[in-house]
């Protein structure tokens, strides 16, 4: 049962005490990654292909990490799962997480056997700066030790709790709960805390399913505060239509669970009920029980880890990288991050280049529609005085959008009147997080305008004759044709 399944490999109880094997010596290997989410298994991967002895360490069999087991991988099933224009029960859509799920495994298990990578189930202790321990919870079994050339953190986070906040996995909930919130009955009402991504992602899912009402609430005056204000609105706006209520600048008192749920009362004096309430306010790194202070690591409040530029923490041969160094906190930077740092490891590159060296990555919010975005908003370049246009396009001007029935949409380019530089490009609607490739690159960045043809590209060394040459599917929604440029 998923339920178990999530519990089990995401635990947080402190492990218990084990006495070292000593009989007999440290198996060796040249490099030993602690977690098993995608910068773990990009860095190994890549780290096989050079050749290189490969073993990575994770507290549960079911390999995958966060992302696979409680973060992007169930999110967005349960995400494609609330599109359905029938009525859908909790049990629906877990029964397709699961699949999906275990789908992942098999693919990830699949990779990792034919690079030869080998898979150590069990929680991971530094004892000294080159071995760890390795104790998998079986009853008096010896903790083995095994000894690395070069060591990977990528353990990754859980959800973060507040004092204030009783969550108790039954009707206040976490991130991590929410995929196991009732035996089959999805509650009808939810409150939700927290604005960033996760919450947003959680709030506008819910507020989809038939019959589900969902209200957001967040201490800050609006919700994504690091997208652009008018793609922000343009969400908030279609959630408000299926019937989201905001209580944005609110500060949480009190959270108690009543008979037939639980209630929020603000500082304010407001309150709100509902029958559930799922918590998405920040995540912790799982490093507690590495013992990195025993060789020389710090970490901050949330547990996090500080790196260089090549993902080396202050032991050299040591590196960490995805959600635990913090920021952008993606699955798709921290793939990146982990064949970066297995360059560095190994030499393989001289200077391997890389988008996240420029911060020109595409950013996707999986919400309902979902937004994307790269590059600047207008809020950040109107706060460095830089002169910009903006260009803007709708899904219902084009031939696809009406196909798809009407679908509400935008794409937003902001862009230097002088030099036709690109400085951001923003998306929300379906698509949106495949159609912002369009925009993604590496400077220098240029568009294209005529009277009838737009497209944005950032392309290495490109020539504005690319844009001129430049062809799309026809009808899509990537020859999206923004105006007033």
């Amino acid at each position: 049962m998923l339920r178990h399944h999530l519990r089990r490999a995401f635990g947080l109880q402190k492990p218990r005490c084990a006495h070292l094997s000593t009989s007999v010596s440290p198996k060796e290997y040249d490099l030993i990654v602690i977690g098993s989410g995608p910068s773990g298994l990009q860095c190994a991967l890549e780290s096989a292909k050079m050749g290189k002895s490969v073993a990575i360490i994770d507290k549960s069999e079911e390999i995958g990490g966060v992302c696979v087991h409680t973060g992007t991988i169930p999110s967005k099933t349960f995400r494609e799962a609330s599109y359905s224009r029938e009525r859908i029960t909790l049990s629906d859509i877990l029964h397709r997480v699961n699949v999906v799920v275990s789908s992942e495994m098999d693919v990830i298990r699949a990779q990792l056997k034919a690079a030869h990578v080998q898979i150590i189930p069990g929680k991971a202790r530094f004892e000294n700066a080159n071995e760890v321990s390795v104790e998998n919870g079986t009853v008096h079994r010896e903790a083995m030790i095994y000894r690395g050339k070069k060591f990977l953190i990528a353990c990754g986070t859980y959800p973060a709790h507040s004092p204030v906040v009783p969550v108790d996995g039954e009707v206040i909930l976490d991130s991590d709960g929410i995929l196991d919130a009732s035996k089959g009955e999805l509650p009808k009402s939810w409150i939700v805390v927290g604005a960033g991504v996760i919450g947003m992602e959680y709030a506008s899912m819910l507020n989809v399913l038939p019959g589900v009402a969902v209200t957001v609430v967040d201490g800050r005056p609006d919700i994504l505060t690091f997208c652009d204000d008018e793609i922000v609105s343009a969400l908030k706006m279609e959630m408000r239509h299926k019937g989201a209520r905001f209580l944005l600048g609110e500060t949480i008192q009190s959270v108690t669970r009543v008979a037939k749920g639980v209630r929020v009362d603000f500082a304010s004096g407001k309150s709100s009920f509902a029958e559930a309430l799922l918590y998405c306010v920040g995540r912790q790194a799982n490093t507690d029980a590495l013992n990195l202070e025993g060789v020389g690591l710090a970490k901050n409040k949330r547990g996090l880890l500080t790196v260089n530029k090549q993902y080396q923490t202050s032991q050299p041969h040591i590196y960490a990288a995805g959600d635990c160094i913090g920021a952008p906190s993606l699955a798709s930077t921290s793939l990146e991050q982990g064949r970066l740092a297995a360059c560095d490891m190994w030499h393989h590159e001289d200077q391997p280049t890389s988008q996240l060296d420029s911060g020109n990555y595409p950013y996707g919010i999986y919400t309902i529609p979902e937004i994307s975005m790269v590059g600047k908003t207008e809020q950040q370049l109107t706060k460095e005085g830089r002169n910009y246009a903006v260009g803007m396009a709708k899904y219902s001007e084009l031939a696809k959008g009406m196909m798809a029935g009407g679908q509400k949409g935008a794409l937003k380019i902001l862009f230097d009147p002088d030099t036709q530089s690109v400085l951001g490009v923003h998306a929300i609607g379906q698509g949106a997080t495949e159609i912002i490739h369009i925009g993604q690159g590496t400077q220098p960045m240029y568009m294209c305008i005529s009277e009838y043809f737009f497209v944005v590209a950032m392309a290495m060394n490109c020539k504005i004759t690319y844009f001129r040459d430049a062809v799309f599917n026809y009808p899509t929604l990537a020859e999206v044709r923004p105006s007033g440029t």
